[in-house]
């Protein structure tokens, strides 16, 4: 079954496994990867350095509208830490005049949470990857919106991806 046009904002800490699970969903729903990171990192080239502010977010909430309006489901990658980039993006959808599936990736285990962030590599280029006490220190205000919470502690990618997007598909019919 074909997957109407959605945004899916998929949020949630460093090293939850957000990014390896938006790349696989992207992949079953061929859908567009909007990955903050990237974004964000590519604009502090630009810059040399430096804080960029809410620059990363402006530009993909432009490119996730763009896409959404052409018809094409897009899967927003970020930490989305804040009620107002949360609220930001089901505006994005809002104005797109297509639903919005709020998913945020948690790893209840901490060990398994530290490790991750520990061992991990960055895949782009420049991207200054947080440490653990950087992480544990970031702002990030929990969810209060209707959001389906995704736990990627003791599972498989694929378990997780495969999960996710049967839940995508029985709520498929409930969007509009």
């Amino acid at each position: 079954m074909a997957m109407s046009t959605l945004l899916i904002v998929i949020g949630g800490l460093p090293g939850t496994g957000k990014t390896s699970l938006a790349r696989g969903l992207a992949r079953a729903l061929d859908a567009v990867h909007v990955r903050i990171d990237a974004i964000e990192q590519a604009l502090r080239d630009t810059r040399n350095g430096g804080d960029i502010g809410p620059a990363g977010y402006l530009v993909a909430y432009a490119v996730a509208g763009d896409n959404l309006r052409l018809g094409r489901i897009v899967i927003a990658d970020c930490v989305n830490p804040l009620p107002i980039t949360r609220t930001a993006w089901r505006s994005v959808a809002e104005q797109a005049g297509v639903p919005v599936i709020e998913i945020e990736v948690i790893c209840s285990d901490a060990v398994e949470h530290r490790r991750r962030i520990e061992s991990r590599r960055s895949d782009i280029p420049g991207l200054k990857l947080p440490t653990w006490h950087e992480l544990v220190e970031h702002e990030y205000v929990p969810w209060t919106s209707e959001h389906v919470v995704i736990d990627t502690a003791h599972r498989s990618l694929e378990q997780s991806v495969t999960e996710l997007h049967a839940l995508l598909l029985r709520r498929q019919g409930t969007l509009r």
